[in-house]
């Protein structure tokens, strides 16, 4: 099988969980750190799905990979090649797709729950999941491009997934481990300290408190999305 491209846009967002999850599976990925100057491929096909971690900066930023990451993105959408994005990620589907992606009315930082949608799609990835708690961390939100269905939505932010076919955008971070989540809140601290009036922030003592009770969850949620989305993969 080819391998997977997971795209990684700074150091401290790479697949997490979701690594461990291929690696279990013996499935092959390549890292492919934009962070430190790896070239965006120009081909897709060259792969057998295509992943996009999170970051800090905007898709609305004027960085030169940008532009080749989205033409990328809609040639894998042409070839049926499966394309997943967390967070950044799934803004970059959304603005390669023809969505629109903006500041959302407040940022979300930590823990908060996301309700599933009531359509067949949703059940399709999430099976009898109706909500549980998910990690934020995001001050823009996406809107749904053609053809999208959505799929979850939280009480600050009605955009927190959708899918078009076999591939899967997400706002909201599944991809979490226990140790990305006390590095963010290191390399975070002048951010949760800044949106620190926004009803959506959670302290960084608050989300490590509930790492016990919520990441076991979510990452069962996250090894079903997985699981439904590496079907498609291609040959």
């Amino acid at each position: 099988m080819k391998p997977i491209a997971i795209f990684r846009h700074t150091y401290t967002e790479g697949p997490g969980y979701l690594a461990e999850f291929l690696d279990e599976r013996q499935i092959p990925w390549q890292l492919i750190a934009v962070d430190t100057g790896d070239t965006v491929p120009r081909n897709a096909s060259a792969y057998s799905g295509l992943v996009f971690m999170g970051g800090p900066m905007s898709v609305n930023d004027d960085l030169p990979w940008i532009p080749p990451v989205l033409t990328l993105i809609r040639e894998a959408v042409a070839g049926g090649i499966p394309v997943l994005g967390h967070c950044l990620g799934g803004q970059l589907i959304s603005k390669a797709l023809g969505g629109v992606v903006s500041r959302n009315p407040v940022k979300e930082i930590g823990w908060g729950e996301v309700t599933v949608a009531d359509n067949d799609t949703a059940r399709d990835w999430f099976g009898e999941v109706r909500h549980f708690d998910a990690f934020h961390w995001h001050g823009e939100t996406f809107s749904l491009p053609q053809g999208a269905v959505h799929l979850l939505s939280s009480a600050y932010c009605t955009n927190q997934a959708y899918a078009i076919g076999k591939h899967l955008a997400l706002q909201c971070h599944v991809e979490m481990t226990a140790g990305m989540i006390a590095s963010w809140c290191e390399v975070g601290a002048d951010e949760i300290a800044a949106a620190g009036a926004s009803p959506a922030v959670q302290s960084a003592a608050g989300m490590q408190q509930e790492i016990t009770r919520n990441l076991p969850r979510m990452q069962e949620v996250a090894r079903r999305l997985y699981t439904r989305w590496i079907v498609g993969l291609r040959a």
